[in-house]
C-alpha cells in the first residue's frame, strides 16, 4: 500500500489517499489513530452503489463523520468504477440500460449484464485492501461494511472478518447474490427508502426476509432514492459500536 497524499481536516480526520497496485483508495483515520498509547482503530469499509466514486461527497460525510468517532474507514474505486477504465462492454450495457429505461422498456436482464460482473470483480479487490490496511498498525479489527448491498452481500459471505453490515437498499442486486443473502449470518442494518422509484419496494422486503441474520433490522423512510435521513447516519454509528467496540 502506497499513500499519495494526506491531509488533517479541520475535525482532525486524516484523510489519505492510497493505490494498493491499481487499486485507488482513500483512508480517513481519526486524529488519535497511530498515537502513543492509542489502540487500534475498528474498520468500517465503505462502498457507494454501482460504479460511483469513492469521492462521492455523500460517502464523504459518512466517511468522516464515522472516522471523527473514532474509526477508520476505507473506500476504493473498485474496477470500472469512479475513474478507473470502464470496459468497451461495459460502456454499451450503461448506453442500453439508459434508452431502454428512457422507453419504459424492461431492465432487469440490462442491470444483470452490468452488475453481476462489477460485483464479482469488486470482492476480490475489497479482500486484498482488507488485507493491507489491517497490516497498519493505527488499525485493528473487527471490521464493519456500510453501503453498497450487491457488493456488501458477496464479501460479508465470502469474508468471515466482516463483522456487521450496514446495506442500502437502493440499487440493483443481482439474483447471485439474492440467492447467497442466506449466507449472510452477521448483525445487519438494512436501509430502505419507500419511495425509491428505481427499486421496488416488495423486491427490498424480500431480500431483507432472505438474509440469515438473527440480528437485522429495517429501517425505511418515505422519499426517493437519495433522501435518507442525515440520523440514519447517527443511527448507523449506534449500530456499529454496538458490534465494532
Amino acid at each position: 500500500m502506497h499513500f499519495t497524499s494526506e491531509r488533517r481536516l479541520d475535525d482532525g480526520v486524516l484523510e489519505r489517499e492510497f493505490t494498493l497496485g491499481e487499486i485507488p483508495g482513500t483512508l480517513w483515520t481519526p486524529g488519535s489513530a497511530g498515537s502513543s498509547g492509542a489502540a487500534p482503530a475498528p474498520l468500517i469499509l465503505m462502498a457507494h452503489n454501482n460504479g460511483l466514486p469513492k469521492g462521492e461527497p455523500r460517502l464523504v460525510a459518512r466517511a468522516r463523520h464515522s472516522a471523527a468517532h473514532g474509526y477508520a474507514v476505507a473506500s476504493i474505486d473498485a474496477p470500472g468504477c469512479g475513474d478507473r477504465p470502464r470496459s468497451a462492454a461495459a460502456e454499451q450495457t450503461r448506453a442500453d440500460l439508459r434508452r431502454a429505461m428512457q422507453a419504459g422498456e424492461p431492465v432487469d436482464e440490462i442491470f444483470e449484464a452490468l452488475v453481476g460482473p462489477l460485483v464479482e470483480n469488486a470482492v476480490p479487490e475489497w479482500r486484498t485492501t482488507l488485507d493491507a490496511l489491517l497490516a497498519l498498525p493505527e488499525i485493528g479489527g473487527p471490521v464493519g461494511y456500510s453501503g453498497w448491498t450487491a457488493v456488501g452481500i458477496h464479501l460479508a459471505a465470502v469474508d468471515p472478518r466482516i463483522a456487521a453490515a450496514g446495506f442500502f437498499a437502493g440499487g440493483y442486486v443481482p439474483r447471485a447474490q439474492r440467492d447467497e443473502a442466506r449466507q449472510v449470518t452477521v448483525p445487519l442494518l438494512f436501509l430502505l427508502q419507500w419511495d425509491d422509484e428505481g427499486n421496488p419496494r416488495q423486491r427490498a422486503l424480500d431480500l431483507f426476509d432472505a438474509f440469515g441474520s438473527k440480528e437485522k433490522t429495517l429501517h425505511a423512510n418515505l422519499g426517493g432514492h437519495t433522501g435518507t435521513p442525515w440520523f440514519e447516519v447517527e443511527d448507523g454509528g449506534r449500530f456499529f459500536n454496538r458490534h465494532l467496540r
